[in-house]
């Protein structure tokens, strides 16, 4: 699927010098001639980067930016012929990723939009993994490795280690356990979650010298990294 950009530009003919450049470079491009429109492409359209100029009629290049960090992490590349280092800092505070002043090359446009998506690309690899000491899940791939070596899990039994690495450190309850990976409407046996953690402990503990899995006499379980 090919990568998407918005490109919020009030000068026609730049937009489309710019739409005819991304488009040979095999971006899927959409444009917006003003603030409130390309306001609304942006939050509703699911593109992978906006190039947004600073003067625009409607709303200007930083409202749009400000309204649309409430809600959405999309790299954003500001395009502006003003030069002055507070119109950069005043960008780059409100949440823009990168800032172009015109004119430019379209080579150093290119590059920044390849770098602005790679550090996004990163990022979402980096959400997608979670880890405890040598304990590493790759939760996008549904992979779960220790000190190098795979671990096959049933899919409860990833739920549930999902769980306490997302919360690693703290310690969950039974009927946290029961809640977050059964659901609040389990009607099965009340010791499950006693069983699954012996499941689990018998994949990524007991191999292993060093325990991540706790258990918290009275209270319930903990995943760290310290025991």
């Amino acid at each position: 699927m090919a990568t998407k950009i918005l490109l919020v530009e009030d000068e026609e003919k730049l937009a489309r010098f710019v739409e005819l450049e991304l488009r040979h470079e095999g971006y899927e491009v959409d444009k917006a001639f003003d603030g409130r429109t390309g306001l609304d492409m942006a939050e509703g359209g699911g593109y992978d980067l906006l190039l947004l100029d600073i003067m625009l009629p409607g709303l200007n290049g930083i409202e749009v930016l400000r309204r649309l960090r409430r809600a959405s992490q999309m790299p954003v590349i500001m395009l502006t012929a003003r030069d002055a280092v507070m119109d950069k800092v005043t960008g780059l505070d409100m949440g823009a990723d990168d800032y172009v002043t015109k004119p430019f090359s379209i080579e150093e446009l290119l590059a920044r939009i390849r770098a602005a998506l790679r550090k996004q690309t990163a990022q979402k690899k980096e959400e997608n993994v979670l880890s405890c000491g040598d304990l590493t899940v790759d939760v996008s791939r549904h992979r779960v490795s220790r000190g190098g070596r795979e671990i096959e899990l049933t899919g409860k039994e990833f739920a549930l280690l999902q769980v306490f690495l997302e919360n690693k450190t703290i310690v969950l309850t039974r009927d946290q356990l029961l809640e977050k990976v059964w659901g609040y409407e389990y009607m099965g046996e009340t010791n499950v979650v006693d069983v699954y953690v012996r499941y689990l402990r018998g994949k990524m503990d007991d191999p292993f010298d060093k325990k991540l899995l706790c258990t918290v006499r009275g209270v319930g379980y903990v995943l760290r990294d310290d025991a």
